[in-house]
């Protein structure tokens, strides 16, 4: 089974073009779609699910159509949007069932293994009797994978799922994804590099509307393995060090900034080589579109928390996140 998206644009009534000819193939497993925040993703993500037409372009699911079929698609579709709401008084027990009955499993018997079955595959049986307005944001969103599942559905779309999690409900969430993803399509759309390079095993970055790369994570990371040096840097050299390299990601680690270089060369006096990962190599994407020319790339708070991007003075910085288009 593939997922093929040809030529696919979106252009909003106040004349935000938020997809501009996406073309892509996805196959059986974990697919990452990282971006920064207004990049396209969600808008994708929802014409994907049959929320919305495309301007141009096709997208077939097998031999569906599914922009002609959509009733076909939807029985084989698990959606978790971006803001995945919850009946607060509620238990989980009751609204999977219910949930499960509108998506066609009437019979009570089969239906009430559909739901344990669920529930105990995402952790969840033990608190099945909980309101699910007393839910953590992790449990939340383990509900709404199971949700997600009901029918055996063949592709699975969750939009920037992650995002507001403590790490180890980040942990748990994704180690479900990626069983999960082991028999069909999963597409995970976030902003989070760490999340792509954890689970999927392939990906495409997507910024403005445009595919800027599409392949495995790993291929990425060796196309710029032997040219990331590291070195630490003072913060009131910063803004000079900027301008004077190519600079991919900065850290702040115990109160000292490192800094990753992207160069064919050892650039200078106090580098070293340094092991890149999938954040490096997205970051170098991102300059590269900007046409900057002295560099530019992400700096990371200290706070651990995961951020979007944001042109400033000619390169991209890392702010804290809000919420994609």
């Amino acid at each position: 089974m593939e997922l093929v998206i040809e030529n696919v644009s979106k252009t909003y009534a106040n004349g935000v073009r938020a997809l501009d000819g996406v073309s892509l193939t996805i196959g059986t497993g974990m697919f990452g779609l990282v971006g920064p925040n207004g990049s396209g993703k969600t808008t994708l993500m929802r014409t994907i699910a049959t929320l919305q037409e495309p301007d141009t372009g096709s997208i077939r699911l097998g031999s569906t159509d599914v922009l002609k079929d959509k009733e076909a698609v939807r029985r084989v579709l698990g959606y978790l949007p971006q803001e995945f709401g919850v009946y607060p008084n509620i238990n989980a027990v009751t609204l999977l069932s219910h949930l499960a009955t509108l998506k066609g499993i009437t019979n009570g018997t089969e239906r009430e293994h559909v739901v344990e079955g669920l529930l105990r595959r995402v952790g969840l049986w033990d608190d099945r009797k909980k309101k699910l307005g007393t839910f953590s944001g992790g449990m939340k969103q383990r509900f709404g994978i199971a949700q997600a599942l009901l029918g055996n559905p063949e592709l699975i779309i969750v939009d920037e799922p992650t995002a507001g999690l403590d790490p180890e409900e980040r942990n748990k969430f994704l180690n479900h994804l990626s069983e999960i993803g082991e028999s069909v399509i999963v597409i995970l759309s976030t902003h989070i590099v760490d999340d792509v390079a954890q689970v999927c095993s392939d990906m495409a970055i997507i910024r403005e509307g445009f595919v800027l790369h599409k392949g495995e994570p790993q291929a990425a990371l060796d196309e710029i393995r032997g040219r990331t040096w590291r070195k630490t840097v003072a913060k009131p050299e910063l803004d000079e060090f900027f301008e004077k390299h190519k600079v991919l990601t900065t850290r702040l680690r115990a109160g000292k900034t490192i800094a990753h270089v992207l160069a064919d060369e050892r650039p200078g006096e106090g580098f070293d080589g340094a092991d890149p990962d999938l954040q490096d190599f997205y970051f170098m994407k991102l300059w590269r579109v900007n046409g900057d020319g002295n560099g530019g790339g992400g700096r990371e708070g200290g706070n651990g928390k995961d951020q979007s991007i944001l042109e400033r003075d000619g390169h991209v910085t890392a702010v804290d996140s809000g919420k994609g288009r």
